[in-house]
């Protein structure tokens, strides 16, 4: 019992607090679309030099699309340590992948790293010794990618009509305005 403590100890609080997202990856490994794997040789928790073109193409793919957030799953094999090993294992790999993203330009606030075993896998279990990283659809008010900016052009101004020559034409329903009245009668104007 306090093995298992101490693992989640170790595990949780650092993971926890370092991934406060806005998402989650449940179900992330059921997504088919924008998957890409990262291999790892056997017992190891850092990419190698295999891994580097699937990196920046995920990279380069992240920069592209800065709305969509990204699952970093890593994966151990049976041989590669019991449960709790294994798991440590799991998790350090992805854990390497989000960090190499990070450096690579990736916003580390995208990224969320999570351990997974082939035991709670639902469908097909990806290759052992990997570390899959999906993008997601993007998430709901995330910033889509800037259009590249457009110049715009003001519309044409209508030419100005001469205002002698036309006549306004009274609104619907109005009535005309009076003729000019006839000066109003008074006094004779006196005459020089």
């Amino acid at each position: 019992m306090l093995p298992a403590i101490l693992l989640l100890a170790a595990l949780l609080p650092g993971a926890a607090l370092a991934q406060s997202r806005s998402f989650n990856c449940v179900g992330a490994d059921q997504l088919e679309d924008d998957v890409f794997a990262i291999p790892f040789a056997r017992g190891a928790a850092a990419p190698g030099e295999a891994a580097r073109t699937n990196l920046a193409a995920v990279a380069e793919r992240a920069k592209r699309e800065p709305g969509r957030p990204l699952c970093v799953l890593g994966h151990a094999g049976p041989q590669e340590g019991g449960a709790q090993s294994g798991t440590q294992l799991a998790a350090k790999r992805a854990g390497q992948v989000a960090v190499a993203l990070a450096k690579l330009g990736v916003a580390p606030e995208r990224i969320r790293a999570e351990a997974r075993r082939a035991a709670f896998a639902r469908g097909a279990v990806p290759e052992e010794r990997s570390v899959t990283v999906v993008l997601l659809p993007a998430t709901a008010g995330a910033a889509a990618p800037e259009a590249p900016a457009r110049a715009q052009t003001p519309a044409p101004t209508p030419p100005a009509r001469p205002a002698d020559d036309v006549a306004p034409t009274p609104a619907e329903g109005a009535k005309p305005a009076p003729a000019e009245a006839p000066p109003a009668a008074g006094p004779p104007a006196a005459k020089p």
